[in-house]
This record gives structure tokens, C-alpha cells and sequence, in this order.
């Protein structure tokens, strides 16, 4: 019984410690910026800076059967493997179109734009994104195919409910590790047409 208690105990401290040093790491990781606009009920509209992103072209448009496939891709490019076998930051949040064929995205650190070793795996590309305004809605827990489809649902009929015009450029944000189970956010942002504060 005491050994069962001491394990747990154990374990319980190995969560926290994991945990501590997951929201650690989150503070000190560069982030994709953006400037609120506007608030509404359920969601926001943002404005984009212009950033450069690696990006993987996927075979589906199944979160759920793609997005380890396309970070292990993407991850292996900024942990060294490129050219001149260079580590890269990570940056937050991991963005996925939500295409027919997803592609997912990690930004480039800014101040790396101009000197980015060449990728070993010749799937990777780069790509611009260009600034744009956004509107997003956010949601917590483990991200899934279903989720992902709710809160676009959601998005597009807040958005028919302002009558604010948008395009079909979705895209979901990851912003946490795969290990971190507390404070999780995700989130469906979509391109819109235009948007005015008038």
C-alpha cells in the first residue's frame, strides 16, 4: 500500500513538473502576431502581420489522420534536418489549412527569413502569408477532425449573423505542445472579404 501511495505521489509530481515546465516554454515561444479589432459574442476579428512560414503540403483533409504526419515533417526541418544541420526555434501557433488537402505551417522566427538553410526533405516549402483580416474563434481541450468542424460551423453563422462577408481560406491553430493537458487552445480562424469598424 505504501509503495502504490509513494508511485503515485510519483507520478502526480512528474505530471505537475511537466506541466510547469510546458507553460514555461509556452512564455518564452514567438507567436504568430496580431492585432484585435473587434470583439463580438463567441468570436473576433484580428489583423495579420505579414510572416513567413515552412509549410508541408498533406495527403487529406482529416486533422486527425495528417496533423502528426505533417509536424513530424515540419519538426524535423527546424530540429536539424536542412543543410547545415541548423536548429530553428519553434514558434506558436501550428497552423493547418483546411482544405481538400490540408498544409500545415510553422513561422519562420522573425530575423530568420533571409538565411534559412535549405530543407533534407524536399516536401517542405516556403511560403508567405500574406497580412490579412481575420475572424477566429477559439476552443479548448485536444483538437479532432469533429471539433474542428463545430467551431467553423460556429464561426461562419456568427459571422451570417453580423453580416460580415468572408472568403473560404480557413485555417485551425494549434497553440500547445503534445504533452501539455492543461490550458489547451485552438482555434478556426477564417479570411474575410473586408471588414469596417463603421
Amino acid at each position: 500500500m505504501k509503495l502504490l501511495l509513494a508511485l503515485s505521489v510519483t507520478l502526480i509530481l512528474v505530471f505537475v513538473i511537466i506541466q510547469l515546465y510546458a507553460r514555461k516554454s509556452q512564455q518564452d515561444i514567438e507567436t504568430y502576431p496580431y492585432t484585435v479589432i473587434k470583439t463580438y459574442e463567441g468570436f473576433e476579428i484580428r489583423q495579420y502581420e505579414s510572416r513567413l512560414f515552412t509549410s508541408v503540403k498533406l495527403s487529406s483533409n482529416d486533422y486527425s489522420k495528417v496533423s502528426g504526419q505533417g509536424f513530424s515533417i515540419l519538426a524535423g526541418y527546424i530540429f536539424g534536418g536542412n543543410a547545415t544541420n541548423e536548429k530553428i526555434a519553434m514558434t506558436s501557433p501550428v497552423a493547418m489549412t483546411l482544405d481538400d488537402s490540408m498544409t500545415m505551417m510553422f513561422m519562420v522566427p522573425k530575423g530568420n527569413e533571409n538565411n534559412l538553410p535549405k530543407p533534407n526533405d524536399n516536401q517542405i516549402q516556403f511560403k508567405e502569408e500574406p497580412a490579412k483580416t481575420v475572424a477566429a474563434i477559439s476552443f479548448g481541450g485536444w483538437a479532432n477532425q469533429d471539433k474542428i468542424a463545430q467551431y467553423k460551423k460556429q464561426l461562419v453563422e456568427g459571422l451570417q449573423a453580423q453580416n460580415i462577408a468572408h472568403t473560404n481560406q480557413f485555417y485551425f491553430l494549434g497553440y500547445n505542445a503534445p504533452y501539455e493537458t492543461t490550458n489547451r487552445r485552438n482555434e478556426v480562424i477564417v479570411v474575410l472579404d473586408s471588414f469596417s469598424l463603421d
